[in-house]
């Protein structure tokens, strides 16, 4: 993409992440003169290193699945074996594609893309490689970084998410430290492709964000697929041998491995941004902002992941609609964290929206009720053959307060479970509304029929 000389804008944004080019491509809209300051590619970790090529592997892996287990439903089909360059391949034309089709749009918009390192040099200054460029709005957006682990040195055999999408092959035993989301996506991806898969989480169970009835199906459900699943187990350490490592457990256990990904989460890339310099305050690298995303300086925004919070694209690609349309005076609406749907894309799936069953009891006590619909009443899951749940968190009498369900494809049916919290629908609200037979959506339906006292396809 051409780099054209203009160094003033009305808005300067430093990250093209999931953030940085949806605020760009709506300022432009709205009118406003945009700058996009990028160091690596428009689309940022999760169109190259995340989000998008982890669920392009994670549909590959779906796909073996299906061929090993066809002789379940009549189809006489041969797993011959995982070429993981081809599997590669695949994931990069996807992510070619979709990056081919952003930076078009963003040259269709009128915005300019900068390429280089970006650091702030005033509260409305970035300096990219020598070159001074000054917006009127500034909005950091620079996204996350993998954490690490102290005393654990990533290299060879020891990986985080990035260079776990960049091997050339399939493990034989992968060792992944951390239970949360993208430590399950690769344990139940690398399992499906063939290796044998240990996943340590020191928390009491795998997802600890989410509800613990997601956690403990998944758990079971991961077990019965062959993957060894430790919770409540710390790492003391991982030394490495070669190519092969040895992960030692907190009980003295060893685990030997020939990948072990570290996947404890991720935290704010601001460090060397000049933010501070700038009177931009930080706590532990998260920017601080108020609820509509403005810093104590005025005329600078933060955007994403380096807002404490959920660390999902589609928060950041609401957080940059909101900002930009903030700047240009249109007074949106604040994006509330508990309305953001999430999805996990292991195997079984997990979706979820709003508080869990802890925190709804925590918040409200004994004035909550729970529901939770088993899939097996659930015809197009018995087709599918996947097993679940769908549960319903309300209140006594009152709106839907959470969401939260396993099973294949769940992530499909997110968005009606947003709508329901987001517009505060009662179980009655959600009876109403017919859905289609046979369908894993109908499951929420069904939820909502057993939460306001008239269950269909499930005992009462």
């Amino acid at each position: 993409m051409s780099q054209d000389t203009t160094t003033s804008f009305d808005v300067l944004i430093l990250g093209a992440g999931s953030a940085g080019y949806a605020c760009a491509l709506r300022a432009a809209q709205l009118g406003l003169t945009v700058g996009l300051v990028e160091r690596d590619e428009v689309g940022g970790t999760c169109l190259h290193q995340g989000c998008v090529p982890t669920k392009a592997v994670l549909h590959a892996a779906e796909v073996a699945d299906v061929v090993r287990e066809a002789g379940s439903v009549g189809v006489d089909a041969t797993l011959g074996g995982i070429d993981a360059a081809a599997v590669n391949r695949f994931k990069d034309g996807v992510v070619g594609r979709l990056h081919k089709g952003l930076s078009g749009l963003l040259r269709s918009s009128g915005v300019v893309v900068i390429r280089g390192e970006g650091r702030l040099v005033s509260s409305h200054a970035v300096d990219v490689d020598g070159v001074r460029y000054d917006g009127s709005h500034l909005v950091i957006a620079t996204g996350s970084v993998a954490r690490s682990l102290p005393g654990i040195e990533v290299g060879g055999p020891v990986v985080t998410s990035r260079e776990a999408l960049a091997l050339t092959r399939v493990p034989r035993r992968a060792v992944v430290i951390g239970g949360s989301v993208i430590g399950v996506e690769f344990a139940s991806a690398w399992r499906s492709l063939g290796a044998e898969v240990t996943v340590v989480e020191a928390l009491a169970g795998l997802v600890p964000l989410e509800d613990p009835t997601l956690g403990r199906q998944l758990e079971r459900a991961f077990r019965r697929r062959g993957i060894d699943v430790r919770t409540g187990t710390a790492v003391t350490g991982v030394d490495r041998e070669g190519a092969d490592a040895t992960v030692t457990l907190g009980d003295g256990t060893r685990l030997e491995a020939d990948v072990v990904l570290v996947a404890v989460g991720r935290g704010p890339n601001t460090a060397g941004l000049g933010l501070e310099d700038a009177g931009i305050r930080t706590d532990r690298g998260w920017v601080e902002t108020t609820e509509r995303l403005a810093t104590g300086v005025p005329g600078v925004w933060a955007v994403g992941d380096v807002v404490r919070g959920l660390q999902l694209a589609h928060r950041g690609f609401a957080h940059g609609i909101f900002v930009a349309e903030e700047i240009a005076g249109l007074a949106p609406a604040v994006v509330v964290d508990s309305q953001i749907p999430r999805v996990t894309y292991c195997t079984p799936e997990l979706a979820s929206v709003g508080l869990t069953e802890p925190q709804a009891r925590e918040r409200y006590g004994d004035g909550v009720e729970v529901v939770e619909y088993d899939l097996a009443g659930n015809g197009r899951s018995q087709i599918l053959e996947t097993a679940g749940t769908v549960k319903l968190v309300a209140l006594a009498g009152g709106p839907i307060l959470g969401v939260h369900m396993i099973g294949a494809r769940m992530g499909e049916q997110v968005g009606e479970a947003a709508l329901a919290v987001g517009w505060e629908a009662t179980a009655e609200d959600l009876a109403l509304y017919i859905h289609a037979h046979p369908t894993q959506n109908e499951a929420l339906g069904e939820a909502a029929m057993a939460l306001a006292g008239r269950p269909l396809h499930a005992h009462g």
